[in-house]
């Protein structure tokens, strides 16, 4: 186990590691490697640098915090439910956050903490918000946590919440409707280092919950009473996961928007690489996650160049046949 574990990172590492080389050096203005870290020249004079460092490092670094984050959440939300269609967004986990996101686009709360906008602040307080009600209304049902009961919750939540930003896009002028809309399209252009030093903090609390996970959840992926039986505290897996998933995912979401399909197909794809088990699903999918959206977000930039696409859209075009192929797969 441990070779295979061993194998595994290092793999998907050196995939993660390529990709976060090459994607910076690439784009509508092409700039060279040697270049960027000419020492002859001042960064004021150095272009290349300029562009490596100010315009695409900060994409790409995203691009791989968003893309790990989503991607372990989907892994958490499918082990837990049983459910391989499942992902942050049938929990309602996504459409928390894309509401605390349009409320202060459209209330203008413009306002920045520690060199921070609100609103990536308020789409991950959305999150946790979604999570407490998801919760609350399972607890209500019965001691503990039932997974019928939160993916229903969850559903029924998400179809609220989604609800209910529509109703405060409609009161909005037509300016503040088309800021929802460009953030609702999921967008890596952060334009500076401080929101991902902001979205590092949720991650990392995130990331180390994760880590106690993969055994447990090859257990709970059994059924609840093969978990407990083996000495599993159920209750207790279940809350630190669903926690560790919605911190990640409102930390991602916040960082770059509602990134459709990512918690889906990454999971997916790895386990037909890897196989099920947790202890190398988890770091593979978290290296994996991180590649894919760079990728995605190379695409988005430069497919039509000069003009960029929002990389929600290019996830959404990937993901929505992913998906539905994944649907007939299931079915049959």
């Amino acid at each position: 186990m441990r070779r295979r574990f061993v194998v595994t990172v290092t793999a998907f590492g050196a995939l993660t590691v390529l990709t976060c080389l090459v994607a910076p050096l690439v784009g509508s203005t092409p700039i060279r490697l040697s270049q960027v870290f000419n020492r002859t020249l001042s960064f004021a004079d150095n272009v290349d640098a300029q562009v490596f460092f100010i315009s695409r490092l900060p994409r790409v670094v995203a691009a791989a915090i968003v893309g790990s984050g989503l991607s372990l959440s989907g892994v958490v939300f499918q082990a837990l439910l049983r459910n391989p269609l499942a992902s942050s967004d049938t929990l309602g986990v996504a459409a928390g956050a894309t509401l605390g996101a349009i409320l202060a686009i459209t209330f203008h709360l413009d306002i920045a903490i520690a060199g921070v906008s609100v609103v990536p602040l308020a789409s991950f307080a959305g999150s946790l918000g979604a999570l407490a009600i998801v919760y609350g209304l399972s607890m209500a049902r019965r001691r503990g946590t039932s997974s019928t009961m939160l993916l229903l919750a969850g559903i029924a939540v998400a179809a609220l919440l989604a609800a209910v930003g529509r109703f405060v896009q409609y009161l909005g002028d037509l300016t503040e409707t088309f800021r929802t809309m460009q953030w609702l399209m999921g967008s890596l252009d952060v334009g500076s280092y401080a929101p991902i030093v902001a979205a590092l903090v949720p991650m990392t609390i995130a990331f180390t919950g994760f880590a106690t996970l993969p055994r447990v959840l090859d257990l709970i992926s059994m059924g609840e009473e093969a978990a407990e039986a083996r000495g599993v505290n159920v209750e207790r897996t279940e809350r630190i996961a669903l926690v560790s998933a919605s911190m990640a995912t409102g930390a991602a979401v916040s960082l770059g928007g509602p990134v459709l399909f990512v918690g889906i197909i990454v999971p997916h794809l790895v386990r037909l690489i890897v196989g099920a088990d947790h202890r190398l699903v988890l770091p593979a999918s978290a290296l994996f996650g991180a590649s894919f959206l760079i990728v995605c977000d190379l695409i988005a930039r430069t497919a039509f160049a000069p003009v960029e696409l929002p990389v929600g859209i290019i996830t959404a075009m990937i993901g929505g046949p992913f998906f539905l192929w994944l649907l007939f797969r299931r079915v049959h």
